[in-house]
């Protein structure tokens, strides 16, 4: 008895991948092209937001594993904002990092023209009284007036003797172009520090750094540098602070904080400070 061959029919649905899959064969060249270019414009696109981004150090931390203390640093410090919650300050008073007390806390203050971080005020208060050198940072909008920006950061921030220089954290673009980002940051620095009579400190990470702030108009201002999970610095200018990790613990803060370093001695910060250096001048 001959068995006829049954005859395989496949379904002409998208879920079929080998119908799928006869279909792409009979597409034009051009939409395959063009389909190829989507998908690796999208392909980049992930991978830069997931591994290049300097904030997502979830992923670095699990490449690289836990972040190592960098090597002949003993002033160590933090910056905090309302992401690490309520802080215990008796306990952070007597937390150490690598050894060492944590001797400077930087606080996140305002943001753009309108947005005081809901626990400046606290934290701000708390450091002072804690016995912390305590400093103040505003965290720039891209697209909103520098004047605005400085001047809301005056009105909420009130520094002391003692405390950091004002803070200028620039690391977003938006629509900005590199002539307008400098002169925007070059404002900002300029008002706040015409208030205080210092040369604010200037954060941002290091490829930002050498993109938009690499023209001599920087030179003078204090640099703060993020740059994780390296050991030691390959940038070739003067800084003050590197943040060399968001991934920190210390005792007194239940969440992960950013941990940072003084390029320098105790007594080198203390003159740092706002009218640090008064006695040396008289």
């Amino acid at each position: 008895m001959i068995r006829k061959r049954r005859r395989v029919v496949y379904r002409k649905s998208a879920r079929n991948p080998l119908y799928a899959f006869q279909r792409l064969l009979k597409m034009p060249a051009w939409k395959l092209i063009l389909g190829a270019l989507a998908g690796l414009f999208v392909y980049l696109f992930l991978f830069n937001s997931l591994f290049l981004s300097p904030r997502n150090t979830l992923i670095w931390k699990a490449i690289f594993g836990d972040s190592k203390y960098p090597d002949g640093y003993s002033v160590q410090g933090i910056d905090v904002s309302h992401y690490q919650g309520t802080i215990n300050w008796e306990k952070l008073r007597d937390a150490t990092i690598d050894g060492n007390p944590v001797r400077f806390v930087i606080i996140k203050s305002t943001e753009g023209k309108s947005s005081l971080d809901e626990n400046f005020n606290d934290n701000f208060f708390q450091a002072s009284q804690y016995g912390f050198i305590r400093g103040a940072y505003h965290f720039f909008v891209p697209g909103v007036s520098a004047r605005q920006q400085a001047e809301f950061f005056l009105r909420q921030v009130h520094l002391t003797d003692g405390d950091l220089p004002p803070v200028l954290d620039f690391e977003k673009t938006g629509d900005m172009s590199p002539a307008e980002i400098e002169k925007a940051a070059l404002e900002w620095l300029r008002i706040v520090g015409d208030h205080y009579k210092v040369k604010p400190i200037l954060y941002t990470y290091y490829k930002f750094k050498q993109k938009y702030f690499s023209s001599d108009k920087f030179k003078d201002y204090p640099y703060w540098i993020a740059h994780y999970y390296v050991d030691t610095l390959k940038y070739q200018g003067e800084w003050k602070f590197w943040q060399h990790t968001d991934f920190g613990r210390v005792e007194g803060i239940k969440s992960y904080v950013d941990l940072n370093v003084y390029n320098g001695s105790m007594y080198d910060l203390e003159k740092f400070t706002i009218s640090g250096g008064k006695e040396d001048d008289e």
